[in-house]
């Protein structure tokens, strides 16, 4: 392992709640043991990165309900392909040369996963979201 693979796997977070089963699919295992802590460690950048769409967006989430707003999280990272690909990379960016290589050869189960990891995490950060918190 290279130099970089190392220090990238040293920053990541630890998540003590992952449990590890020899029966799980080789893609289970990249989730848990890569895209969990990948999208942990990424955390405050996804949700920057949200922020900014929302601006480009004229501020519209703001008049929303909270179950359009969800909504609106899920579309906008669904849906538009162009941000969805900047998230990816975001994730991808943080991934050791081993690592991208499993990824390669099952990029569109794992993207998939790393997608709705994404959506279900800025879901559930949703109050970080708010008019107020922009100004950091």
């Amino acid at each position: 392992m290279n130099e970089r693979s190392n220090n990238i796997l040293k920053i990541r977070p630890e998540i003590s709640k992952i449990k590890v089963f020899d029966t799980i699919s080789s893609e289970e295992h990249f989730q848990n043991n890569t895209l969990r802590p990948v999208i942990k460690l990424q955390n405050f950048l996804l949700i920057a990165a949200f922020r900014n769409y929302i601006v480009k967006h004229k501020n519209s989430f703001y008049q929303l309900s909270i179950e359009k707003r969800l909504l609106f999280i899920e579309n906008a990272i669904q849906k538009d392909i162009k941000f969805r690909n900047s998230l990816k990379g975001m994730v991808i960016g943080q991934f050791t040369l081993e690592e991208y290589e499993f990824y390669i050869q099952n990029s569109s189960k794992l993207n998939k996963r790393m997608m709705n990891m994404v959506v279900n995490r800025i879901k559930d950060q949703v109050q970080l979201l708010e008019i107020e918190e922009i100004a950091l």
